[in-house]
């Protein structure tokens, strides 16, 4: 059987797996359209929680980003990991009492403005489509390789999918989905990442392989690893970084924006009391960290297997000829994904760092410039092939993105969807709208997000991960200090709170616009995106944090510069802080 007819199987089985779930859980209301009802079991939603977050970015991207930067990349990890434990103790129990079904809505009513309500849905939106670019690149990428297409028809692919069992099963029909899509990203994640660690290291738990002895050289794996990229003129996979404030702001920023993202919010609130989203977070947890525990194992292989791949005889030897590369480069060629231009004319790959610093000893060599451009964002998805794994396995790795990418997509969308029905129409264009109008409201507004973030992700700011961290950073600026300042401090006000997410949410775009492009439209960046333009040396990745800072600043000092909000409003923020009981979700 060919490998195509593999994949087909793979992946087709799993979206009919995915689109009947839709259908048996179809929401008939908005109640099972915003929160599944509200009767989510805690383990039931601890594993739909995982693979709301375990996205594209985090089983196709991340991994990739580690073995491209090494460990100056591992903040992505340290980033998202914190962050959550940060959701978990900081917000999700306290926003569970408060018994409402979206973000916009717990701030509307804390903060008493319908202004309040509209600002942050107008932050939701911006940061969830940002992050949805993200997610619906990433399927693309997926989808123009195992389904041998173009990555712009393997985006439409996944729009289309997304669109079917996102709009029809709401909340439930979702929480459902991604409890199945979780079992099979994991599943896909661990058991190529098994194979290799077995073959690289002979130990069977690849975090543990990471640190194992490489097989054929019989030095450590990082060792062996540090040795061919240096060699080929590539910092040392394990080297520390050189901008620590740099790198400080961006694990903050997506540890915070991790702790502000309303689609992940917005699970814990499909639980019946505040004792259960504790656990679902609990469970969460451990279902994330089967993959995140991988993660720097799989990176670290990949990196190797790719350099050993170009040069099997060692970096001091010829790389291979072209015309006998293996057949998963020809494959993934056919994509636009993995591109080779022979500069020197020698008929050989030739793979390494280009810079000035190590231009000597390429000319030495009669190199004229690295000849092979890899996506990062294919390596986790290569492996197995890189690897010489079965088929069955490519299979399963392909099936595994698909579903990592499309789960939070499809919670993303949701998310918008029900600011946009739920926050806007209902809150405020036409609060005497129908259920039956409301659904409907929600479900085009799905559609509409979706093919936006189709237009987007044709021609994404960044590889899927970097998509992502901008999202996290928008949602740190914006929706995050709100939220904390919501619950902890009785004192800010309305005028406080809206001046604070207006003015983070403005500064953190226009810094990123500048360097990425005002709106994401390529070629409209007033500056390049280089360290030598940043600011400070601060990326747009890590300026959320920066613009966190500056909501927070603005809220307090316009507060206190206002008046107190009125009694009854301190005491309801005196009651969330006590998360014992809780309401239902409300249709307000």
């Amino acid at each position: 059987m060919s490998q195509f007819a593999i994949n087909i199987i793979f992946v087709g089985g799993s979206f009919l797996l995915y689109i009947g779930i839709a259908i048996w859980a179809k929401a008939g209301s908005t109640k099972d359209f915003y929160v599944a009802g509200g009767g989510v079991h805690p383990i039931t939603n601890g594993m739909a929680i995982g693979a709301d977050w375990m996205s594209a970015a985090s089983f196709i991207s991340m991994a990739g980003l580690i073995a491209a930067g090494g460990y100056a990349n591992s903040t992505f990890l340290m980033g998202w990991t914190g962050g959550y434990v940060l959701l978990a103790m900081l917000l999700a129990p306290y926003l569970r009492k408060f018994g409402k079904f979206t973000v916009p809505e717990f701030i509307g009513d804390r903060f008493y403005s319908k202004n309040a309500r509209l600002v942050a849905v107008l932050c939701l939106i911006v940061a969830s489509v940002t992050y949805v670019i993200g997610q619906m690149a990433g399927a693309g990428v997926a989808f123009s390789r195992f389904l041998e297409v173009d990555a712009t028809l393997g985006l439409i692919i996944a729009a289309i999918v997304v669109f079917i069992y996102a709009v029809l099963g709401g909340m439930k029909g979702i929480t459902y989905t991604q409890v199945a899509q979780y079992c099979v990203l994991i599943i896909a994640y661990t058991i190529p990442a098994v194979f290799i660690s077995v073959q690289l290291t002979g130990n069977p738990i690849p975090g543990l392989g990471l640190f194992s002895t490489h097989v054929d050289s019989g030095v450590p794996l990082l060792t062996k690893l540090n040795q061919v990229i240096t060699d080929l003129g590539f910092n040392e996979y394990t080297a520390d970084v050189d901008n620590k404030l740099n790198m400080v702001l961006f694990t903050l920023s997506l540890m915070i924006g991790t702790a502000g993202l309303p689609h992940v919010i917005i699970r814990f609130f499909t639980v019946p009391k505040v004792a259960d989203a504790r656990w679902s977070a609990g469970w969460a947890l451990v279902f994330i960290a089967l993959l995140y525990l991988t993660a720097p194992a799989v990176a670290s292989m990949a990196r190797l297997n790719l350099m050993t791949t170009i040069y099997p005889d060692g970096t001091a030897a010829a790389p291979i000829e072209y015309d006998e590369r293996p057949n998963w480069v020809r494959e993934w060629e056919v994509t636009g994904l993995i591109q080779f231009t022979d500069k020197n004319e020698d008929g050989r790959i030739q793979l390494y760092n280009d810079s000035p610093a190590f231009e000597s000893e390429a000319q030495s060599r009669g190199w004229e410039g690295n000849e092979l451009v890899v996506n990062r964002d294919i390596l986790v998805l290569a492996n197995p092939e890189i690897a010489n794994l079965p088929g069955w396995v490519i299979g399963l790795i392909a099936a595994g993105g698909l579903a990592a990418a499309l789960s939070t997509a499809a919670g993303l969308l949701l998310a918008i969807s029900s600011a946009i029905s739920h926050d806007l129409i209902k809150g405020s264009i036409n609060p005497n709208i129908s259920e039956k109008g409301e659904l409907l409201a929600a479900r085009i507004s799905m559609a509409v997000a979706i093919v936006v973030a189709t237009w987007l992700g044709a021609n994404p700011p960044g590889f899927a991960a970097q998509v992502v961290a901008l999202a996290f950073g928008i949602a740190a600026a914006s929706l995050f200090p709100a939220l904390m300042m919501g619950i902890f401090s009785k004192r800010i006000n309305n005028t406080g709170a809206i001046a604070g997410m207006l003015t983070g949410l403005g500064f953190t775009l226009a810094y990123i616009f500048v360097y990425k492009g005002w709106l994401f439209i390529p070629g409209t960046n007033n500056l390049p995106d280089t360290p030598e333009n940043w600011v400070l040396g601060i990326s747009p990745l890590s300026i959320g944090a920066v613009g966190a800072i500056v909501n927070f600043a603005v809220a307090f000092v316009v507060s206190n510069a206002t008046e107190e909000p009125p009694v009854e409003i301190q005491e309801l923020v005196e009651s969330v802080r006590y998360p014992r009981g809780a309401s239902q979700a409300q249709d307000h």
